[in-house]
């Protein structure tokens, strides 16, 4: 009897701490939409800030978030899973692993204020590419990478050594073995691993302000333009009309965009992560 109240207990208070934990969820996200929706609009998403025409709009701020999302992503992702390759399938040497995983897990556990230090020091003063977006994307490479290295290591060892020796047995180079049985079998990792980047990338403020600037101007889309203007993301965007114009209802607006931008995120690489699993 005794044993079946304990179990009882323990079950309510697992659904209390779901619950609360949903709702707060749903809250945050129904505040957000409530007071952001309304002032979404056509004009709001495909102008720019203009002081002279009255007008206030993100478009180079989505289009400055894209260019950083893409580049950090290009750079990062190859780096990281080849990394992580290399340490889970090729290392000899344990406590060479053990001190690269260590690193690996304090340096994803570092304030992103100090990566903005760093990315200040070494790519916009050392390397001259002043306050620019591709400074700020490059600093988000090595802000992201531990993340994606760490996700990728833990999903290589989650598949089975039984795969590996049946096709080494088979007659598989080791390669040949990682390129068609491990990297597809743990593909479900590897995509979690570059979702968490992507939400990373998307939510920092504090990096690109100090290495991509804060700019609201509009740039020609090319990769040589963007690459060498300074300019604002999403989040930097929110912060400006947050902080520094008081313009609270903008600045909704720019939540509930960053809001939809992540969740399509997260619905398009787990679909690209089954279709590359069942092919």
């Amino acid at each position: 009897m005794r044993r079946k109240l304990y179990e009882i207990i323990g079950w309510g208070i697992l659904y209390g701490c779901a619950g609360i934990t949903a709702s707060l969820l749903l809250f945050l996200i129904g505040y957000i939409l409530f007071r952001g929706i309304g002032g979404i609009s056509w004009q709001f998403l495909s102008t720019a800030e203009s002081v002279i025409q009255g007008t206030v709009g993100i478009l180079p701020a989505i289009q400055n978030t894209v260019f950083v999302i893409v580049v950090s992503l290009v750079v990062s992702i190859p780096l990281g899973v080849g990394a992580a390759v290399y340490l889970t399938e090729y290392a000899r040497n344990r406590r060479f692993v053990a001190a690269i995983e260590f690193a690996s897990e304090t340096l994803a556990g570092i304030p992103s204020i100090i990566y903005a230090l760093v990315g200040v020091i070494l790519f916009c003063t050392a390397l001259k590419l002043q306050k620019t977006l591709l400074a700020g994307s490059l600093t988000l490479v090595i802000m992201i990478l531990p993340t994606i290295i760490r996700s990728t290591q833990e999903s290589l060892k989650t598949v089975p050594q039984s795969y590996r020796e049946g096709a080494l047995g088979l007659g598989s180079g080791k390669w040949h073995m990682i390129r068609t049985v491990v990297l597809p079998s743990s593909v479900d990792g590897i995509v979690t691993g570059c979702i968490l980047a992507v939400g990373r990338v998307v939510g920092e403020s504090a990096v690109l302000m100090y290495t991509a600037g804060m700019s609201m101007a509009m740039q020609n889309f090319s990769l040589d333009r963007m690459a060498s203007a300074s300019g604002a993301t999403l989040t930097v965007a929110l912060y400006h009309y947050a902080k520094e114009n008081a313009d609270f209802s903008v600045a909704f607006s720019i939540a509930t965009i960053l809001l939809i931008l992540t969740v399509l995120i997260n619905f398009s690489a787990s679909f690209l992560g089954r279709r590359l699993k069942r092919s």
